[in-house]
């Protein structure tokens, strides 16, 4: 059974380019991804900082957050939600 992964981003290139060099890339036998555009979703960041996400574009699986460059904080997020 796949492991759940959650891909948090905010929609800028940054953050596109993330999610298909490395969203798109997990194996889906091993991992089944939900993409959560934090723009389109607002409602989600407070999930994404209590899954320990500070920046995004982050993966967090397992509980643990990956954060892969820098996009932008979840605080300039929070700002333009």
């Amino acid at each position: 059974m796949p492991q759940k992964a959650t891909f948090y981003h905010a929609g800028c290139p940054v953050c596109l380019s993330a999610e298909q060099g490395l969203a798109h890339a997990l194996d889906p036998a091993q991992y089944d991804v939900e993409v959560v555009h934090l723009g389109d979703a607002p409602g989600r960041i407070a999930e994404a900082e209590a899954a320990g996400v500070a920046s995004v574009p982050a993966l967090v699986i397992a509980g643990q957050p990956f954060h892969i460059n820098f996009g932008a904080s979840l605080a300039e997020v929070k700002g333009s939600a």
